[in-house]
């Protein structure tokens, strides 16, 4: 019996010794981690990016949806109220444009006319002053001449040296010329006087001219307001199709946070979506266990919910910055105190098989060590 009982005490010692050395092994040729979680990159948590009552939510938790799918939507009446009021403010801003456009166009019209009947009337008149006074100096001239031959040709009269009639013909044709100077001395005033007028005209042009640009001005701020209300409704209506909220890929809905009739607001989370056909795992292996841990190696996987079964894949990636790197509230070694503490790294692993695997499930991790 002692015999037995030392057979047996020393076959449990070697199958014990084999198992330890088997595990050793095991832990020197594979980075083991049990700090591994199944993950997705197609989980979205879907929200309205704009506030109000939800009317319809139509889809459950566990349904599955195809990208594009309607998934909610929120009541869009108070946006396309106001979209309306501001299309009907826009309609009445561009009939007062196009009113005072119209009215721009006449006025630019009538101003180019004016200019030109007025231009070409002042050059007109100047030209008959010119010609005017040059005819008035001409027969100012002439009417001192005849004075000097109706004068000589009187004293010839009374002493009988020419004939009568001579003398009284100078004398007709320098009393015509008088009437002739003070006529045109009377036009030359006329005309004097009608290119003030037509010069006063062209200054009531320049005035319709400003009043020319004042409309441009009208115009232009009808048009900025104009473009302010276009931006206004093309706000309100994206604001309307954010109303609807679609499913962003083909996935199952895994959590809805929100019920029907319920007022919510802006990116209030509605839907959780997520592609069970996308997974990968990852582990927080520790800075001690990266050696020989690379790119391509092999890794064994192992789920807690599923029993029995290992899951192969291979490293993908390993992320250059330890998890705390990113923490809220990082350490401050500032002061000159250190605790040297094991800083772990993210490893993502591309899994060949994903069947019985689901989003958030704990996992154990062994990858395969390649040393150089």
């Amino acid at each position: 019996m002692k015999k037995i009982g030392l057979v047996i005490i020393v076959l449990m010692i070697l199958f014990f010794g084999y198992k330890g050395y088997e595990y050793l092994n095991f832990r020197s040729k594979n980075a083991v981690s049990d700090a591994g979680f199944v993950k997705s990159d197609s989980l979205s948590v879907l929200n309205f990016k704009v506030g109000g009552k939800i009317d319809d939510l139509l889809y459950k938790e566990g349904d599955r949806v195809k990208k594009g799918s309607l998934l909610a939507s929120i009541d869009a009446k108070d946006f396309i109220v106001a979209s309306k009021k501001v299309e009907n403010s826009i309609i009445s801003l561009q009939n007062k444009i196009d009113s005072l456009k119209i009215k721009q166009e006449k006025i630019a019209k009538d101003i180019n006319i004016s200019n030109t009947m007025t231009i070409n009337d002042i050059k007109a008149y100047k030209s008959k002053i010119v010609s005017l006074k040059f005819s008035i100096t001409s027969n100012e001239t002439k009417i001192k001449q005849l004075q000097k031959d109706t004068l000589r040709l009187k004293r010839l009269t009374s002493k009988k040296l020419v004939a009568k009639d001579k003398y009284e013909q100078s004398s007709t044709a320098l009393k015509s010329l008088k009437e002739k100077l003070s006529a045109q001395k009377e036009e030359l005033n006329g005309a004097k006087f009608k290119l003030l007028n037509i010069k006063e005209k062209l200054k009531l042009v320049k005035n319709s001219e400003l009043n020319l640009k004042e409309l441009e001005k009208n115009i232009q701020a009808l048009s900025f307001k104009k473009k302010a209300l276009l931006d206004t409704l093309k706000e309100l209506k994206l604001k309307i199709t954010y109303c609807k909220l679609y499913a962003p890929f083909n996935g199952v809905i895994a959590k809805k946070f929100a019920n029907d009739k319920r007022v919510i607001a802006k990116g209030y989370p509605v839907y959780a979506i997520v592609n069970p056909a996308d997974l990968h795992a990852e582990v927080l292996l520790s800075e001690k266990k990266l050696h020989g841990v690379k790119v391509g190696n092999s890794v064994e996987v192992e789920a807690d919910a599923i029993k029995d079964k290992k899951f192969k894949g291979v490293v993908e990636s390993i992320l250059p910055a330890s998890a705390s790197t990113f923490s809220l509230v990082p350490r401050d070694i500032a002061s000159g105190e250190f605790t040297k503490l094991d800083q772990r790294f993210v490893v993502r692993i591309k899994l060949k098989e994903i069947k019985g695997l689901r989003v958030g499930m704990s996992l154990n991790i062994a990858i395969k060590r390649i040393e150089n």
